[in-house]
């Protein structure tokens, strides 16, 4: 081509996004004379779609500092990535500029926001979102229902449930979807509502004719385990359209665990290991069921399943978390060694765990267990 406008250098850039091709899209991103909207927004949301969110919030600080205007679809990839990062304090920033320069936010861009506050664990401001919404889809009530069953408050959940189900169907077109249906069941999970999650299950089948998937199933098993009806999440596993995956064994090994049944969990272990082809997923399960049998006192168990693990070469994952502080985000890796301050961090949680046994405090074999292998 003689002759190119921002057009045709947009159309090359997004078949490379299109295509995953994310070296050659920053080629010629870069080489592009002239970027417009488009081209920003075209890299920001396809490195926020691929999982690139760290590379998708750093074009958008690009963006920003360059003075161009956002459209509605950096901004809901922006708040994407936020949600994916935990970045709360650009979560925010995005929020102000929405209420600053939109009269009137979509409904998608409003989703967003629930998203990225309710991932970031805001719940308060995930609902006030919610409750200024002027119209709400079957995806807004989704997200709202998800972010109140996974912070633990299954009957807020529940009751949020209902109210999509009095005011909208019929009115709105709006009805539970399959996703819906799962941050339901996880509501009843880990509220305990055992017969409301019977009869939610039964529901989708028979009433919104909604066929159950894997995920359903999944939420089943866990519900019906932490209950300790682990015979009837056993009997539900086996009638399942579906090979069970690890996510279906782990939740019934894990209310084996709570229920303290070794005999279950031995069985359950035995064909998820069998089942796994990667040995560092297997690591987690054979160390949960090592803790199980030490709490049956089955200690010739518990050397047997280390010495299976010893043969496999693995162990189990290093858990992880983070925080953000002044808008950077910190990541900490259990055992991790490589602070200058490192030392001096676990002498001083050593002083606190000390502290917290003699008030009285005394942490579980799976505690203890936990604080050896690290």
């Amino acid at each position: 081509m003689t002759q190119r406008s921002v057009v045709s250098w947009n159309s090359i850039l997004a078949g490379y996004v299109r295509c995953g091709d994310f070296d050659s899209a920053g080629k010629v991103f870069e080489e592009m004379p002239y970027r417009n909207v488009v081209s920003w927004t075209t890299m920001i949301a396809g490195c926020a779609q691929n999982g690139k969110s760290e590379q998708a919030l750093l074009l958008f600080g690009q963006m920003r500092r360059a003075r161009v205007e956002f459209d509605h679809v950096a901004l809901v990839a922006a708040l994407s990535a936020c949600a994916e990062l935990g970045d709360l304090k650009l979560g925010r920033w995005v929020h102000w500029y929405v209420q600053k320069r939109q009269q009137q936010p979509s409904v998608r861009l409003n989703n967003a926001l629930m998203h990225m506050y309710a991932s970031c664990g805001i719940i308060d401001e995930a609902y006030q979102v919610f409750t200024k919404m002027s119209r709400k889809t079957t995806v807004s009530w989704t997200i709202i229902i998800m972010a109140f069953a996974k912070q633990g408050l299954g009957k807020e959940a529940l009751d949020l449930f209902k109210d999509m189900l009095s005011d909208d169907v019929g009115e709105n077109g709006v009805k539970p979807d399959g996703t819906t249906f799962i941050g339901v069941l996880c509501a009843c999970s880990h509220a305990g509502f055992v017969d409301e999650g019977r009869r939610i299950f039964e529901s989708m089948i028979h009433t919104w004719r909604i066929s159950p998937r894997i995920e359903h199933y999944g939420c089943m098993v866990d519900l019906l385990s932490r209950a300790g009806c682990l015979d009837e999440a056993y009997g539900l596993i086996e009638t399942m359209p579906f090979k069970p995956n690890d996510a279906i064994w782990g939740a019934l090994l894990g209310g084996c665990r709570i229920h303290k049944n070794s005999e279950l969990a031995s069985q359950v272990a035995n064909k998820l290991v069998a089942e796994l082809d990667n040995n560092d997923q297997a690591a987690g399960y054979l160390v949960l069921l090592s803790n199980i049998y030490a709490f049956a006192e089955r200690w010739q168990d518990v050397i047997s399943v280390r010495q299976k693990m010893i043969e496999m070469g693995v162990k189990k994952p290093p858990g992880q978390s983070w925080i953000q502080i002044n808008g950077v985000v910190h990541n900490f890796v259990v055992g991790d060694m490589t602070h200058k301050h490192s030392s001096l961090i676990y002498e001083t949680l050593c002083e606190i765990t000390e502290q917290a046994r003699v008030e009285g405090y005394k942490p579980d074999i799976t505690e203890v267990l936990l604080d050896v292998e690290g």
